[in-house]
């Protein structure tokens, strides 16, 4: 062994009146020595320099010896308590503040650079519990976090925590019936805490979207709570027709995580006969909910929109609807008071018309995701600009909206 290695470690060993374990003596120099785990590069530097293992020491306390097959049991214990299913897992660890700092000084004064204590107290809980559980660390997807809190070690009080992490589910939906908004609206008079208007239901509508899928989620998942991430939604009065529209259900704390998805794909459209359905089911990670989200400014959307008039339109005005191509729109009226006041410019793609009576006729419209289409066809008093009633020189509403078709980016 290098004697430069051996004159600091003696250094080292002697400042602490040689108070300190095969661990923290190993870690100390594990940047230095080609030996395998701390432990056996402590073992190794005391045999050059002919030194016992002390009883005790004074950086960690031993800490250590309390990584044993007792606290095994004790995250077995809150496993079997949750009653969860798992196949990875990751360990974070809480220690007390004297020992982290302890650690930090000793590699200040003698230019250690190395890893800190609480790396290695995760390291050896992970390869501990990985042994007993015949399960794998993983440090970027893993289905539970396992938290040890040692800061109470020295009285043999060990807390054990787990952290569930949520499974997501990505789809798309159809929505056959008008009045059922994407989410759970809370009541506008109690704020969801339960009302005689909302029947002590908490909501504005009886039902959602969401929660016609996540019921039944949340019941084979043993899940607490569930989120829904759609890829932009419809307005209450509109259906969402052809393929669907994309969506991430996030479901947090599953304690199920292994779902047959076309089981319960199939039981939830039975469930929502004619009000809902939801297709092609699949797991995706995390990243995908932030990525539906955003998605959709960037895709087109297809929409059928019947339209009525204030009087009786000019049938050649209504073929210039097909030159509607560049629209500045300002944030719509009704949607001011939770959207922010500002200038969307978007472009129609493509309309096609068909005439229903004189003052009625139905149009097909593609678009840019986020171009708000009632107000496409009604002007909302010229803060959309230009629009159908512009095109047509009278007063147009879009009385029914169907959501045709959403792309996928």
């Amino acid at each position: 062994m290098d004697i430069e290695i051996l004159e600091k470690a003696q250094t080292l060993i002697d400042s602490l009146d040689n108070e300190i374990c095969n661990h923290c003596l190993g870690r100390k120099f594990s940047n230095v020595l080609d030996i395998d785990g701390n432990v056996k590069r402590g073992e190794a530097i005391r045999k050059e320099l002919n030194l016992t293992t002390p009883n005790t020491c004074s950086v960690c306390n031993n800490i250590f010896s309390k990584i044993d097959e007792s606290l095994v049991l004790k995250v077995l214990d809150k496993i079997d308590f949750l009653n969860i299913e798992f196949e990875t897992f990751l360990v974070g660890s809480k220690v007390p503040k004297s020992i982290i700092e302890k650690d930090e000084s000793l590699d200040e004064s003698f230019d250690f650079d190395v890893e800190n204590i609480k790396k290695e107290i995760n390291r050896e809980v992970g390869k501990l519990l990985e042994s007993s559980l015949k399960k794998e660390v993983e440090f970027e997807k893993q289905d539970i976090v396992v938290t040890v809190n040692f800061n109470d070690f020295l009285n043999d009080n060990i807390k054990v925590r787990i952290q569930i992490n949520p499974i997501f589910i990505e789809g798309k939906y159809n929505k056959f019936l008008r009045g059922i908004p994407q989410t759970k609206w809370p009541c506008s008079k109690c704020k969801g805490k339960g009302c005689l208007e909302c029947d002590f239901t908490g909501k504005q509508y009886k039902e959602s979207v969401e929660e016609l899928i996540s019921e039944t989620v949340l019941e084979y998942s043993k899940g607490f709570e569930a989120k829904f991430h759609g890829a932009g939604r419809e307005d209450i009065d509109v259906l969402m027709l052809g393929s669907g529209r994309p969506f991430v259900l996030e479901i947090k704390e599953p304690k199920i995580r292994k779902l047959d998805l076309k089981f319960l794909e199939k039981k939830i459209n039975e469930i929502n006969d004619k009000k809902t359905a939801y297709h092609n089911l699949k797991f995706v990670e995390r990243k995908r909910k932030a990525e539906i989200k955003i998605s959709s400014p960037d895709t087109f959307k297809v929409y059928k929109a019947l339209v009525t008039c204030s009087e009786e339109f000019d049938k050649d005005k209504l073929n210039n609807l097909s030159k509607l191509s560049d629209i500045n729109q300002l944030t719509p009226t009704r949607v001011l008071h939770r959207r922010a006041d500002k200038v969307r410019s978007k472009q129609v793609k493509k309309i096609n018309t068909e005439i229903v009576d004189s003052t009625t006729f139905e149009m097909i419209v593609k678009t840019d995701g986020g171009l708000y289409i009632k107000e496409l066809i009604s002007g909302d008093n010229g803060r959309t600009k230009p629009s159908v009633s512009d095109i047509l020189g009278i007063d147009c509403l879009c009385k029914q909206l169907d959501v045709v078709e959403v792309s996928e980016k």
